[in-house]
């Protein structure tokens, strides 16, 4: 079996350490420089999908509809998004590693049928925590896929997204019913908990790596009441 290849580096911001971008034949996967295993496989992506669905399949019909993505990575959350949505939606995406926009723009964005070119999607290049706070009832939907979930951070920074304060914010910026969904890597009874004493009603959907295979991954769907 062919090796892994590094084709490329992408520093996180704040110290966060770095993101290296590899290449085996035709398959590409995103991995930090300071943690074992994979953050992002080009190959392995069906809960990253069945994110962006389960968010926004509520707002199919709704005229104008507006999500945010946090955390772009190889954009397929963002493309199964833009599926479940009407073409007079607005997404955004929030990425704060510059290096990964990139990626996406020139070398990955195939696998996703490059969903950085539809022209519903702005893309900034910034903390996805920073828009919650700043747009209060802005998202129908907002989705977060960061670091491996609440779970197992990888970069520390990204607790505050997940703590008590965080998940009210990430309410009030929901509209009204707004729906706010999650992707970890593991399952969290006491997350499920945080999201219910925040204000939310809750669903734990269990999901697939890929294609019914692979080891589970955790989705909170999680309603603003």
């Amino acid at each position: 079996m062919s090796s892994w290849e590094l084709i490329d580096t992408a520093a996180i911001p704040n110290n966060g350490g770095e993101l290296r971008l590899f290449k085996r034949n035709q398959e590409f996967v995103i991995r930090i420089k300071s943690s074992p295993g994979d953050l992002m496989s080009s190959r392995t992506h069906g809960s990253e999908d069945a994110l962006g669905e389960l968010a926004c399949r509520p707002f199919s019909e709704k005229q104008s509809a507006s999500v945010l993505v946090g955390g772009l990575g190889m954009g397929f959350t963002l493309a199964a998004a833009l599926a479940a949505l009407p073409n007079n939606a607005r997404a955004t995406v929030a990425e704060l590693v510059p290096g990964v926009v990139k990626w996406n723009q020139e070398l990955v964005g195939e696998f996703a049928s490059n969903p950085l070119k539809d022209k519903r999607v702005t893309v900034l290049e910034v903390d996805v925590a920073n828009l919650i706070s700043e747009n209060a009832g802005a998202y129908d939907a907002i989705m977060l896929d960061v670091d491996n979930g609440p779970e197992g951070l990888t970069h520390p920074q990204n607790d505050n997204l997940y703590s008590i304060d965080g998940l009210k914010m990430a309410k009030k910026a929901l509209k009204k019913s707004g729906i706010l969904a999650i992707w970890s890597a593991s399952p969290s009874d006491k997350f499920t908990n945080l999201l219910k004493k925040s204000g939310f009603s809750v669903e734990v959907k269990r999901v697939r790596a890929h294609q019914g295979k692979g080891a589970r991954h955790i989705i909170w769907v999680a309603q603003k009441k």
